[in-house]
């Protein structure tokens, strides 16, 4: 299992490398301070602090330890969000998916839900994963329910996981789904997706 950067298009979204040129397409995407509330970092700001952030991803991709995606309207081609595979333990055959945000506008339309089959049905069936996780700040229930919307296991709760950037310590929620798991979330999601 290797995860590399790859492109996967749904009905309702693109996952793409993310690339310095979607700095200004998620300086938008990203003008609710709500989807920054539970991120481990702060809003940004400014296209400087857009830059920024998206050059430590693209700085933790050339180590191998994540890679970074951004979300794509494909009917504009403009980025509307990002997320990751991270955790990724290539000898367990196990990675995470994290650090997801996307435009408010897209919340509730099925986008997040598409970009996580796509996520998924690549790892177990491309990449061969036995097991994926998700992690999400305890206070965070809208995610929360979100992951066990799709069908993820909760395993429990990692106290004083991180310390955020306004020094709050966080609790994190801990959730997986497992290759012979995959199957029925698979079947929930398309069904979810038919909507």
């Amino acid at each position: 299992m290797n995860p590399t950067p790859v492109v996967l298009y749904g009905d309702t979204v693109g996952i793409v490398p993310l690339d310095p040129r979607h700095a200004e397409d998620l300086l938008a995407a990203g003008a609710d301070p709500e989807i920054w509330r539970y991120m481990p970092i702060p809003q940004p700001n400014a296209l400087a602090d857009v830059r920024a952030w998206i050059d430590d991803a693209l700085k933790h991709a050339g180590t191998g330890e994540q890679v970074p995606f951004a979300l794509i309207d494909p009917r504009t081609d403009r980025a509307i969000g990002s997320t990751r595979f991270l955790e990724i333990r290539r000898e367990w055959r196990s990675l995470e998916i994290g650090w997801t945000w996307m435009a408010a506008s897209t919340q509730r339309t099925g986008v997040n839900t598409e970009a996580k089959y796509l996520l998924l049905r690549h790892a177990f069936h491309d990449l061969g994963a036995i097991r994926m996780q998700f992690k999400v700040d305890a206070r965070n229930l809208k995610s929360q329910r979100a992951v066990e919307r799709i069908g993820a296991v909760k395993e429990g709760v990692l106290r004083k996981q991180r310390i955020n950037h306004d020094g709050f310590i966080r609790d994190a929620v801990y959730y997986s789904i497992l290759d012979d798991e995959w199957p029925s979330v698979q079947q929930r999601l398309q069904a979810l997706l038919a909507r």
